[in-house]
């Protein structure tokens, strides 16, 4: 079978697609209430029935990258062999790290802390032990979990497009699996899928910042808190994004990545400072170990003899968040690494986002918690009312909120447009046959859809709309996922095997392992196809 030609869209990829979400942007604008009612019972249905594979599901993908780092493959390289990194790891991490946090992690490192310090899963409201077990539930939702899921897709993209030379899309991390086949309708199923799930997680992150963003400048006296508004300040800022498309990644994502990590970080420092500082150190060491010590028991955890509503609202939202996001956040990340080994991916993409998310989650939710149970107060009542207002709320009471406020209003901001444009070059990437630098035209075309798609859930469902799109879209791409860690496993053991075999013949070096591998990997696969069809045959 041919394959598609990736300096041009792939028609069947990209029309069912698009036409899939103009139909659900038509029947969510025409059909409001009965959309919000139709979530509200999607929702129940997942968690109660497959809320149990989702968490088995994370877990395997934990386990699998641990795995990857420690097996010998660690120093494979994603890449030919003479390949080396293009970005610097400064520049590459502010990339990875807006792509995958950005907007979310500003809107909930308040809120989430504060809602479990007032309603705990097993300690007594309010308490010293609340606390303790809301920074651990908060840390285990923004964890290595979450990274876990990415690396799966970013390893494994990176591994088939640059060092075998295959297209950028998510199809072809199944090749050891499917051979040929995977650039027929099994392959358009499979892309059609990760553009569904990257659309609507994004489009979730989108809807979330833009509530927070209202917050901010209702607080600032600017805008009112209002649908209406947030629909307008969507609309607003996509066509920004638009414009950070036009640039392209190695000017308008490269830079507003680093703008936001330089933003984010003053922002950090200044809360750090003005807020309990010692306080803040001794929780963080804390945390990690109660984090560390608990980890197994939470990632295997069910509820199954207590009812999984807790789940819904919190674990089994932030699972089909970080899956529906895979595709986007994972292709971002595999299109910026080239050159490094699977070791320094998995390390850089696993280890320095958690310790600097915990940080974050550290200076902001702590401070929070700190004003509640020895200051003031006043936060928990401000979240029961408006979950978004909670980081201003913070803010409010340290010096210079007015300053820090409209800061943190300008960073989701800078999050948001860098969320939308990369989201719509991975969708362009996916929609055009793997082309790594798809037609603007294109990337337009997804930015504008994304923003329309966070308008509608907004309008159809608000909060629990955008919690019910993540969870539905990133159920079949689980699926994906799961197989695709082994197809990885496969194609890594493939290459071993090759490389074994041409040492065994004593084959020319020619470019050291480059040739050897890249000639005899793909007999190797179709040589496991042909046993498959010979033992049915059989």
């Amino acid at each position: 079978m041919d394959r598609p030609n990736s300096s041009q869209i792939n028609k069947q990829v990209f029309y069912v697609s698009a036409a899939f979400v103009i139909l659900f942007v038509l029947i969510g604008v025409l059909f409001t209430e009965k959309m919000s009612a139709f979530f509200i019972t999607l929702q129940d249905l997942i968690v109660v029935n497959l809320g149990w594979f989702y968490i088995l599901s994370v877990a395997i993908f934990l386990i699998f990258v641990l795995w990857l780092y420690f097996s010998p493959y660690g120093k494979i390289r994603l890449g030919k062999d003479s390949d080396r990194p293009e970005y610097k790891d400064t520049t590459w991490f502010a990339m990875l790290f807006s792509a995958g946090m950005g907007i979310g992690l500003l809107f909930y490192s308040v809120a989430e802390p504060i809602i479990h310090l007032a309603s705990p899963r097993e300690a007594t409201s309010g308490t010293i032990e609340a606390a303790i077990e809301a920074m651990e539930l908060t840390f285990f939702h923004w964890g290595l979990h979450a990274w876990a899921i990415y690396i799966v897709v970013g390893l494994s993209l990176a591994y088939f497009s640059y060092r075998h030379d295959m297209p950028l899309t998510i199809r072809s991390t199944l090749y050891p699996l499917f051979g040929e086949k995977i650039y027929g309708i099994r392959g358009n199923i499979v892309d059609m899928l990760a553009i569904f799930g990257t659309l609507f997680g994004v489009a979730t992150s989108l809807g979330l910042g833009v509530m927070q963003i209202n917050a901010g400048m209702d607080y600032l006296g600017l805008i009112s808190i209002s649908v209406n508004n947030q629909i307008f300040l969507i609309a607003l800022i996509t066509i920004l994004a638009t414009a950070s498309v036009v640039s392209g990644l190695d000017k308008g994502i490269r830079i507003l990545s680093q703008m936001n990590i330089l933003l984010g970080l003053i922002l950090v420092i200044f809360v750090f400072t003005m807020g309990p500082s010692f306080f803040l150190l001794s929780s963080w060491v804390q945390s990690m170990g109660y984090y560390l010590q608990q980890i197994v028991g939470l990632t295997f955890r069910t509820d199954a003899f207590i009812g999984m509503e807790w789940q819904k609202t919190w674990t089994m939202f932030y699972w089909s968040w970080w899956i529906s996001w895979s595709p986007f956040v994972g292709m971002f990340i595999a299109r910026i690494s080239r050159g490094r080994t699977i070791k320094e991916f998995i390390r850089g993409v696993l280890l320095a986002p958690v310790i600097i998310t915990f940080i974050w989650i550290i200076v902001f939710g702590n401070t929070a918690i700190h004003m509640e149970l020895f200051g003031n107060g006043g936060i928990i009542s401000a979240v029961e009312t408006s979950i978004p207002t909670a980081l201003y709320v913070m803010l409010d009471g340290l010096p210079g909120s007015v300053l820090s406020s409209a800061l943190a209003t300008i960073v989701v901001m800078t999050f948001f447009v860098t969320s939308s444009d990369s989201g719509s070059l991975v969708i362009s990437i996916l929609s055009s046959g793997g082309n790594p630098r798809p037609a603007i035209t294109l990337r337009l075309f997804w930015s504008l859809l994304q923003g329309t798609v966070a308008a509608v859930l907004l309008l159809t469902g608000g909060l629990l709309g955008l919690q019910t799109a993540a969870l539905t879209t990133a159920l079949p791409f689980c699926i994906v996922l799961l197989i695709m860690c082994y197809s990885v496993a496969k194609g890594l053991k493939a290459e071993a095997d090759a490389n074994l075999t041409a040492d065994t013949a004593r084959i020319p070096p020619e470019n050291t392992s480059d040739n050897r591998a890249h000639k005899l990997i793909g007999e190797l696969f179709r040589n496991g196809e042909n046993e498959q069809l010979e033992t049915k045959d059989q």
